[in-house]
């Protein structure tokens, strides 16, 4: 009974700690949407509420008059995708050595992937600057998408060892002894295993890249290279005065591909998750 009693207060703490965090992940959203959908009247209102009362979409139009957010979403979904698939291509027969073959190696890779996550960009751009204008990749998306691979890759590769060391090498034995090499093992028998935990990590690839401002800020030049983090920032005046029922519904449409991508492959993102935490 008195094991019950302290359980029934500890999960209702629980489900406490966790409303407030999904509160504190969505009201900034909530907030987002509901500007993006106000006139300019309710933007000044003194006492702003949460739903518009006079809906509008002229904020979107306003939004795609001004700035070429169809040009720099295609330049995201260029560089993310370039990114995510390579990252995910190099991983995943990285990680499958470092599962398999456990020692230095391994430790090694995985001191590598702590300490290239512990590094500030404002420290590594100058350096990555100069390799890519000796390599002509200045203002140009190959360039960016080379740089989101470098930057993601050592999380990928950890990522995907948990999910590797998931599988049973009991498998890769079996296959062993029906004449199948590495490389068909893997492809055939480990890697149709992995798809949850590759999604999964493609998915944060992606993301990443998406989202990130502060390489394609430095590195492309011309508005019809840049991606829709940058040019969103062009919403911001002179004097730093954000036009803000635009800047809000063009934000709202660049958080938009990120939910949709992430609501169609929920169900293989956990299932991942799940994998990646049990080890055989």
């Amino acid at each position: 009974m008195t094991g019950a009693r302290t359980r029934g207060p500890a999960r209702a703490g629980q489900y406490l700690a966790l409303l407030a965090y999904l509160a504190f992940l969505a009201l900034p959203f909530l907030w987002l949407v509901s500007t993006a959908f106000k006139p300019a009247r309710e933007l000044g209102s003194l006492h702003p509420t949460w739903i518009p009362e006079d809906p509008t979409l002229a904020n979107f139009r306003q939004a795609f008059d001004e700035q070429p957010l169809l040009q720099a979403a295609a330049n995201s979904l260029v560089a993310a995708l370039g990114a995510a698939l390579i990252a995910v291509t190099v991983a995943t027969p990285m990680a499958y050595v470092m599962a398999r073959r456990r020692g230095r190696l391994s430790a090694a890779a995985t001191g590598w992937v702590v300490v290239s996550q512990a590094f500030p960009f404002v420290l590594v751009i100058i350096p990555l600057f100069l390799v890519l204008k000796n390599l002509h990749l200045i203002n140009t998306l190959t360039g960016l998408v080379l740089v989101y691979v470098t930057w993601s890759l050592p999380f990928a590769v950890w990522m995907l060892t948990g999910y590797v060391r998931a599988v049973p090498a009991e498998l890769e034995e079996a296959a062993a002894v029906d004449g199948a090499g590495r490389l068909r093992t893997l492809c055939s028998v480990t890697a149709p295993l992995l798809a949850p935990g590759i999604v999964a990590t493609a998915l944060f690839a992606f993301i990443t890249a998406w989202n990130e401002f502060f390489f394609a800020l430095v590195l492309l030049k011309t508005p019809e290279k840049q991606t829709l983090p940058v040019v969103l920032t062009h919403f911001l005046g002179a004097e730093g005065v954000a036009d803000l029922g635009p800047l809000a519904a063009a934000a709202f449409l660049a958080t938009l591909p990120s939910l949709v991508v992430f609501a169609l492959i929920q169900k293989r993102i956990t299932g991942g998750m799940l994998a990646g935490a049990v080890k055989s």
